[in-house]
Protein backbone atom coordinates (compact mmCIF):
# COMPACT_ATOMS: atom_id res chain seq x y z
CA UNK A 1 0.00 0.00 0.00
CA UNK A 2 1.42 3.38 -1.04
CA UNK A 3 1.71 6.42 1.23
CA UNK A 4 -1.13 8.04 -0.72
CA UNK A 5 -3.37 4.98 -0.26
CA UNK A 6 -2.63 4.89 3.47
CA UNK A 7 -3.42 8.60 3.78
CA UNK A 8 -6.62 8.17 1.80
CA UNK A 9 -7.66 5.21 3.97
CA UNK A 10 -7.08 7.21 7.17
CA UNK A 11 -9.16 10.10 5.81
CA UNK A 12 -12.03 7.76 4.92
CA UNK A 13 -11.95 6.16 8.37
CA UNK A 14 -11.95 9.54 10.12
CA UNK A 15 -14.83 10.68 7.92
CA UNK A 16 -16.87 7.59 8.85
CA UNK A 17 -15.98 7.98 12.53
CA UNK A 18 -17.24 11.57 12.65
CA UNK A 19 -20.41 10.69 10.74
CA UNK A 20 -21.15 7.81 13.13
CA UNK A 21 -20.60 10.10 16.11
CA UNK A 22 -23.14 12.57 14.70
CA UNK A 23 -25.68 9.79 14.11
CA UNK A 24 -25.19 8.28 17.57
CA UNK A 25 -25.47 11.68 19.25
CA UNK A 26 -28.57 12.65 17.28
CA UNK A 27 -30.11 9.23 17.94
CA UNK A 28 -29.71 9.63 21.69
CA UNK A 29 -31.16 13.16 21.66
CA UNK A 30 -34.03 12.48 19.24
CA UNK A 31 -35.13 9.39 21.16
CA UNK A 32 -34.82 10.98 24.58
CA UNK A 33 -36.10 14.49 23.91
CA UNK A 34 -37.98 14.25 20.62
CA UNK A 35 -37.17 15.27 17.06
CA UNK A 36 -38.65 18.77 17.21
CA UNK A 37 -37.20 19.50 20.65
CA UNK A 38 -33.67 18.72 19.50
CA UNK A 39 -31.93 21.48 17.57
CA UNK A 40 -28.95 21.30 15.23
CA UNK A 41 -26.86 23.36 17.65
CA UNK A 42 -27.50 20.86 20.43
CA UNK A 43 -26.36 17.97 18.24
CA UNK A 44 -23.22 19.93 17.30
CA UNK A 45 -22.45 20.73 20.94
CA UNK A 46 -23.07 17.18 22.21
CA UNK A 47 -21.05 15.63 19.37
CA UNK A 48 -18.19 18.07 19.94
CA UNK A 49 -17.91 19.14 16.31
CA UNK A 50 -18.07 22.33 14.27
CA UNK A 51 -21.21 23.31 12.37
CA UNK A 52 -19.32 23.03 9.08
CA UNK A 53 -18.35 19.46 9.97
CA UNK A 54 -21.98 18.47 10.50
CA UNK A 55 -23.02 19.96 7.16
CA UNK A 56 -20.16 18.14 5.43
CA UNK A 57 -21.99 14.93 6.33
CA UNK A 58 -25.66 15.96 6.33
CA UNK A 59 -27.42 18.63 4.29
CA UNK A 60 -30.34 19.03 6.68
CA UNK A 61 -31.89 17.95 9.96
CA UNK A 62 -34.21 15.73 7.93
CA UNK A 63 -31.20 13.81 6.58
CA UNK A 64 -29.96 13.32 10.14
CA UNK A 65 -33.42 12.05 11.09
CA UNK A 66 -33.34 9.48 8.28
CA UNK A 67 -29.91 8.30 9.42
CA UNK A 68 -31.23 8.08 13.00
CA UNK A 69 -34.21 5.96 11.97
CA UNK A 70 -32.02 3.64 9.91
CA UNK A 71 -29.45 3.35 12.70
CA UNK A 72 -32.12 2.41 15.25
CA UNK A 73 -33.84 -0.01 12.88
CA UNK A 74 -30.70 -1.94 11.92
CA UNK A 75 -29.87 -2.57 15.57
CA UNK A 76 -33.46 -3.42 16.44
CA UNK A 77 -34.00 -5.98 13.67
CA UNK A 78 -30.66 -7.64 14.37
CA UNK A 79 -31.31 -7.88 18.12
CA UNK A 80 -34.90 -9.03 17.54
CA UNK A 81 -33.93 -11.83 15.17
CA UNK A 82 -31.01 -12.99 17.31
CA UNK A 83 -33.19 -13.11 20.42
CA UNK A 84 -36.21 -14.87 18.93
CA UNK A 85 -34.29 -17.45 16.90
CA UNK A 86 -32.26 -18.41 19.98
CA UNK A 87 -35.47 -19.69 21.60
CA UNK A 88 -36.83 -23.24 21.15
CA UNK A 89 -38.62 -23.71 17.84
CA UNK A 90 -42.39 -23.73 17.75
CA UNK A 91 -44.96 -21.42 19.30
CA UNK A 92 -42.53 -20.47 22.07
CA UNK A 93 -40.29 -18.80 19.51
CA UNK A 94 -43.16 -16.66 18.26
CA UNK A 95 -44.24 -15.74 21.79
CA UNK A 96 -40.67 -14.76 22.60
CA UNK A 97 -41.38 -11.62 20.56
CA UNK A 98 -42.98 -10.27 23.71
CA UNK A 99 -40.17 -11.48 25.95
CA UNK A 100 -37.86 -9.44 23.74
CA UNK A 101 -40.14 -6.43 24.16
CA UNK A 102 -40.12 -6.88 27.93
CA UNK A 103 -36.32 -6.64 27.93
CA UNK A 104 -36.58 -3.54 25.75
CA UNK A 105 -39.11 -2.05 28.18
CA UNK A 106 -36.87 -2.78 31.18
CA UNK A 107 -33.99 -0.80 29.68
CA UNK A 108 -33.49 2.42 31.66
CA UNK A 109 -33.57 4.46 28.43
CA UNK A 110 -36.86 2.97 27.16
CA UNK A 111 -38.98 5.79 25.75
CA UNK A 112 -41.47 4.06 23.48
CA UNK A 113 -41.21 3.47 19.74
CA UNK A 114 -38.80 5.84 17.97
CA UNK A 115 -40.75 5.52 14.72
CA UNK A 116 -44.12 6.45 16.21
CA UNK A 117 -42.53 9.26 18.24
CA UNK A 118 -40.97 10.67 15.08
CA UNK A 119 -43.99 10.33 12.81
CA UNK A 120 -46.12 12.14 15.40
CA UNK A 121 -43.77 15.13 15.18
CA UNK A 122 -43.45 15.56 11.41
CA UNK A 123 -45.92 17.24 9.03
CA UNK A 124 -48.40 14.90 7.38
CA UNK A 125 -46.94 15.69 3.94
CA UNK A 126 -43.36 14.74 4.86
CA UNK A 127 -43.28 11.70 2.61
CA UNK A 128 -39.53 11.11 2.91
CA UNK A 129 -39.55 10.33 6.63
CA UNK A 130 -43.01 8.73 6.55
CA UNK A 131 -41.97 6.38 3.73
CA UNK A 132 -38.84 5.38 5.64
CA UNK A 133 -40.89 4.54 8.73
CA UNK A 134 -43.47 2.61 6.69
CA UNK A 135 -40.66 0.66 5.05
CA UNK A 136 -39.18 -0.21 8.43
CA UNK A 137 -42.53 -1.37 9.78
CA UNK A 138 -43.07 -3.51 6.69
CA UNK A 139 -39.64 -5.07 7.23
CA UNK A 140 -40.67 -5.87 10.80
CA UNK A 141 -43.91 -7.49 9.64
CA UNK A 142 -41.90 -9.55 7.14
CA UNK A 143 -39.61 -10.71 9.95
CA UNK A 144 -42.63 -11.78 12.00
CA UNK A 145 -43.99 -13.62 8.95
CA UNK A 146 -40.66 -15.43 8.66
CA UNK A 147 -40.95 -16.53 12.29
CA UNK A 148 -44.47 -17.81 11.63
CA UNK A 149 -43.42 -19.80 8.57
CA UNK A 150 -40.47 -21.33 10.41
CA UNK A 151 -42.44 -22.26 13.53
CA UNK A 152 -46.06 -23.00 12.65
CA UNK A 153 -46.02 -26.01 10.35
CA UNK A 154 -49.80 -26.20 10.11
CA UNK A 155 -50.23 -22.61 8.95
CA UNK A 156 -51.58 -22.10 5.44
CA UNK A 157 -49.55 -19.80 3.21
CA UNK A 158 -52.51 -17.48 2.64
CA UNK A 159 -52.87 -16.99 6.41
CA UNK A 160 -49.28 -15.94 7.10
CA UNK A 161 -49.47 -12.25 6.19
CA UNK A 162 -52.70 -11.67 8.09
CA UNK A 163 -51.37 -13.41 11.21
CA UNK A 164 -48.09 -11.48 10.97
CA UNK A 165 -50.00 -8.19 10.85
CA UNK A 166 -52.11 -9.21 13.86
CA UNK A 167 -49.01 -10.03 15.92
CA UNK A 168 -47.40 -6.81 14.72
CA UNK A 169 -50.41 -4.82 15.98
CA UNK A 170 -50.24 -6.58 19.35
CA UNK A 171 -46.54 -5.76 19.60
CA UNK A 172 -46.96 -2.12 18.62
CA UNK A 173 -49.85 -1.56 21.02
CA UNK A 174 -47.83 -3.17 23.81
CA UNK A 175 -44.93 -0.79 23.13
CA UNK A 176 -47.17 2.26 23.28
CA UNK A 177 -49.25 1.22 26.27
CA UNK A 178 -46.32 0.03 28.39
CA UNK A 179 -44.69 3.39 27.73
CA UNK A 180 -47.89 5.23 28.65
CA UNK A 181 -48.66 3.28 31.82
CA UNK A 182 -45.03 2.76 32.83
CA UNK A 183 -45.92 -0.86 33.59
CA UNK A 184 -45.32 -4.11 31.73
CA UNK A 185 -48.84 -5.55 31.95
CA UNK A 186 -49.67 -4.46 28.35
CA UNK A 187 -46.78 -6.65 27.18
CA UNK A 188 -48.01 -9.68 29.11
CA UNK A 189 -51.62 -9.20 27.99
CA UNK A 190 -50.50 -8.88 24.36
CA UNK A 191 -48.49 -12.08 24.76
CA UNK A 192 -51.58 -13.81 26.16
CA UNK A 193 -53.65 -12.67 23.17
CA UNK A 194 -50.92 -13.78 20.78
CA UNK A 195 -50.92 -17.24 22.35
CA UNK A 196 -54.65 -17.51 21.68
CA UNK A 197 -54.43 -16.51 18.03
CA UNK A 198 -51.59 -18.93 17.24
CA UNK A 199 -53.16 -21.89 19.07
Amino acid sequence: MSVFEIFNYICIMKHAEVKNRIIETASFLFYKNGYNSTGINQIIAEAGIAKATLYNHFKSKEEICLAYLQYKNIGFLEDFENFTTSRPKGKEQILSIFDFLKLFYQDKDFNGCWCIKTVSEIPKDNEIIRNEIQSQKNDFIALIAKLIINNLEEIKSEQVNSLARQIYLLYESAVGESHLHQQDWPIQESKNLCEKIIT
